[in-house]
C-alpha cells in the first residue's frame, strides 16, 4: 500500500527519509514559482502560430519521427507528407491528453491515501494541477490543427477508467506506468526540439511548455522510486523488476503506436507500418533509446537482475543505461 513520509523529528530521520523530504520541498516550491499557463504563456492567436493549408513544416523529421523516415512516407506527395504529419501530430497531442487525464485522476487517488503531513500530498496535488493545463494545451492544439483524431487505441481508452485505482493498491506499478506514459512522449519531444529546426511555432511552443514542466514530474517520479522500491523485500523486487519492463513495452505501444484509424484514414500498408513500429532496424533503434533513463533508475533501485535483464531484450527494448537524467543518444548503442 501507500508509504507514508510524515513529517517527523529531525534527529529521527535516515539521510535518505531527510534527502527525499529536502526533494519535494525543493519540487513543491519550483511549481510554485515556475509554473505556465497555455492560455498566458501561448499567444496562440498570433499570426505566426496560424495552421495553414500546404504549410510544410508538418512533414514529419526523418531523423526523429520512426514514420517520417519510412521510405513509404517519403515517397508520398507533399500534400500526403503533410496531411500525415498533421494527423500523426495531433493524435499524439490527444494521446497525451489522454494520459494525462490517467495520471491525474490516479494523483488524485494517490493523495486521498496519504497521512496528514505527508509532504508528497502537496507535490502531487501540485503536479496535478500542472497536469490540468496539459490537457488544456494538448486539446487546443488538436482544435487548431483541425483534425478529428481518437488518440490511443480502443483497448487503452476502454481500460482507462481502470487504471487510476493501481495507484492505491499497487502504488509502485502506478509510478512505474508514469514514466511509461511520460518517457516516450519527453524522449520524442526533446529530440524534435534538439534536431529540427524548422518545427510550426504552435508545435514549438507546446513541446517546450510540456518538457519545462514533464522534468519536474519525472524527477519526482525517479526520486520517488529510488526512495521507496530499495526498502521493499527481495521478493517483491524481483517481481517488480519485471513488471517494469513489461510496463514500459506496454505503454510505449500505446503511446507511439497510431491507431487502426491512421492506417485507414491514409490507405498506409500494413507491411509498412511492422516496418515502422517496430520491424526495422531503424525503428528498434528508436525503441531501445526510449528507455535508457528508466534502466538507469532500474540500476539504482535494485531491479536490475539477469532474469530482468533478459527481459528487457525479448521485449526489444535493452540496450546501454544512461548515465544521466535526459543524456542525449546520437548513435545506435
Amino acid at each position: 500500500m501507500t508509504e507514508v513520509l510524515r513529517y517527523v523529528p529531525e534527529q529521527s530521520k535516515s539521510d535518505t527519509d531527510h534527502d527525499y523530504a529536502r526533494v519535494l520541498d525543493d519540487l513543491s516550491a519550483a511549481s510554485v514559482h515556475r509554473n505556465f499557463d497555455p492560455y498566458l504563456d501561448i499567444d496562440w492567436d498570433a499570426p505566426e502560430m496560424a495552421v495553414i493549408p500546404d504549410d510544410p513544416r508538418w512533414i514529419l523529421s526523418y531523423d526523429v519521427d520512426p514514420i517520417g523516415r519510412h521510405p513509404w512516407y517519403q515517397s508520398q506527395p507533399r500534400d500526403k507528407q503533410i496531411a500525415i504529419g498533421m494527423w500523426r501530430q495531433a493524435n499524439v497531442a490527444k494521446v497525451g491528453l489522454q494520459f494525462e487525464s490517467i495520471l491525474i485522476r490516479g494523483l488524485m487517488q494517490y493523495s486521498f491515501a496519504l497521512h496528514n503531513g505527508d509532504k508528497r500530498f502537496r507535490y502531487t496535488t501540485h503536479e496535478s494541477k500542472e497536469e490540468c493545463n496539459h490537457t488544456l494545451m494538448f486539446q487546443e492544439m488538436v482544435n487548431r490543427i483541425g483534425m478529428d483524431v481518437p488518440g490511443a487505441k480502443v483497448f487503452y481508452r476502454r481500460v482507462s477508467m481502470f487504471l487510476p485505482l493501481i495507484s492505491t493498491v499497487f502504488p509502485t506499478v502506478f509510478f512505474f506506468g508514469i514514466l511509461g506514459g511520460e518517457e516516450p512522449i519527453d524522449h520524442l519531444q526533446k529530440d524534435f526540439l534538439r534536431t529540427t529546426d524548422d518545427l510550426h511555432p504552435a508545435m514549438s511552443a507546446v513541446m517546450q511548455l510540456h518538457v519545462a514542466e514533464e522534468a519536474r514530474h519525472i524527477s519526482f517520479a525517479h526520486h520517488h522510486l529510488r526512495e521507496t522500491v530499495p526498502k521493499k523485500g527481495p521478493a517483491r523486487r524481483f517481481l517488480l523488476s519485471l513488471t517494469l519492463p513489461i510496463a514500459m513495452r506496454g505503454l510505449l505501444g500505446a503511446i507511439m503506436v497510431p491507431p487502426r484509424s491512421f492506417r485507414r484514414e491514409f490507405d498506409i500498408p500494413d507491411s509498412v507500418m511492422r516496418q515502422i513500429f517496430w520491424g526495422s532496424p531503424e525503428s528498434k533503434r528508436v525503441r531501445r533509446n526510449v528507455f535508457g533513463d528508466v534502466r538507469m533508475l532500474a540500476e539504482q533501485c535494485g531491479l536490475d537482475n539477469s532474469a530482468a535483464r533478459g527481459l528487457w531484450r525479448i521485449l526489444g527494448i535493452s540496450g546501454r543505461s544512461s548515465r544521466f537524467r535526459s543524456e542525449p543518444i546520437y548513435s545506435a548503442p
